[in-house]
């Protein structure tokens, strides 16, 4: 008897039941393996885990500490009695960070956590984006340039602002002094005066040297609009009088109503010297039903761009 008492102790040691053929339960094993796949924001996460013959479910901890604080998904590892490889996705994973994980899996017998690992994700490539507001600029007024430097190391980066006016022959040099971008990567140059239409880009000149793509901000012709009445009756003829700056004689200006959610030209005329830094237009235009109505001063030389006037409202009445 004594004997096999200690025999039985012996198996159970071992894992088995002293009943002959049936094995014992047992909480799972498991392993932590290496990351896969590891990118800018997020890897794959792999170990194996040993069922040991009962329904097994496993997950990954992960964090950019020990304490972890985020997990994947449960998925179940089966009731085998062999050790199998299983994955999990860590995502929403910051660029150029050091992350700590482990495989965890349980069943109705216990809870066994893996070894801690470790992973660090990629640096996420610098990019800037790169916008002018208002755009196009309204003559002998002036914008701010501004925009985002994104990927790792971002922050506190020097900024150098290039202009290159039209025709675009002269070649792109700095403009003002440099910005340093904050802790989020923005950055922006207030502009007051823009002359001409004009290319802009950004440069960080510090490695790595990283360059926007090209703004073309366009310098509109502010247009002047006076009508000489706003209540007619149909078929009635109004003035349509103002200014163009800066000087553009010849300028095709066009009346417009509009319709339909777009802009129809009904007539127009051509602007007419006036001065040095103006032009002027004036014509009588037939209305045959009231509206919202503009002008519209086109322009091609390539110094300026279209420009329209302020939107105004004619109502008109039966005969």
């Amino acid at each position: 008897m004594k004997r096999k008492s200690l025999l039985g102790v012996a198996l159970v040691a071992l894992g088995f039941s002293t009943q002959a053929g049936t094995a014992v339960a047992a909480a799972p094993g498991v392993t932590t393996g290496p990351a896969r796949n590891v990118g800018q924001l997020g890897a794959s996460l792999r170990g194996t885990v040993d069922p040991n013959r009962v329904a097994t479910t496993y997950f990954f901890q992960y964090g950019t500490t020990r304490a972890y604080g985020a997990t994947t998904p449960e998925a179940a590892a089966g009731a085998g009695d062999a050790r199998r490889n299983v994955a999990g996705g860590a995502g929403n994973l910051a660029p150029a960070t050091l992350y700590h994980y482990r495989l965890v899996a349980r069943n109705a017998d216990g809870t066994t956590r893996g070894s801690d690992r470790t992973f660090r994700t990629q640096r996420q490539p610098l990019g800037v984006s790169l916008a002018a507001n208002p755009n196009p600029i309204p003559f002998g007024g002036g914008t701010a340039l501004g925009g985002t430097l994104t990927g790792t190391g971002n922050a506190g980066r020097q900024v150098v602002l290039q202009d290159n006016p039209f025709p675009y022959s002269r070649g792109f040099a700095n403009l003002g002094n440099p910005q340093v971008t904050d802790g989020t990567g923005k950055f922006s140059f207030a502009l007051l005066s823009v002359p001409i239409t004009t290319q802009f880009r950004v440069l960080m000149p510090e490695r790595p040297a990283i360059v926007s793509p090209i703004v073309t901000a366009g310098v509109a012709a502010r247009v002047s609009t006076r009508v000489s009445r706003t209540r007619i009756r149909r078929g009635s003829r109004v003035r349509f009088s103002g200014t163009i700056r800066p000087a553009r004689p010849g300028a095709q200006i066009a009346f417009q109503k509009r319709r339909d959610g777009r802009w129809v030209t009904i007539g127009g005329t051509i602007a007419r010297r006036a001065g040095t830094s103006f032009s002027r237009y004036s014509r009588l235009q037939k209305i045959n039903r009231g509206g919202t109505f503009r002008v519209f001063a086109g322009l091609v030389d390539g110094n300026y761009v279209s420009g329209t006037g302020r939107t105004l409202q004619i109502t008109t009445r039966r005969r």
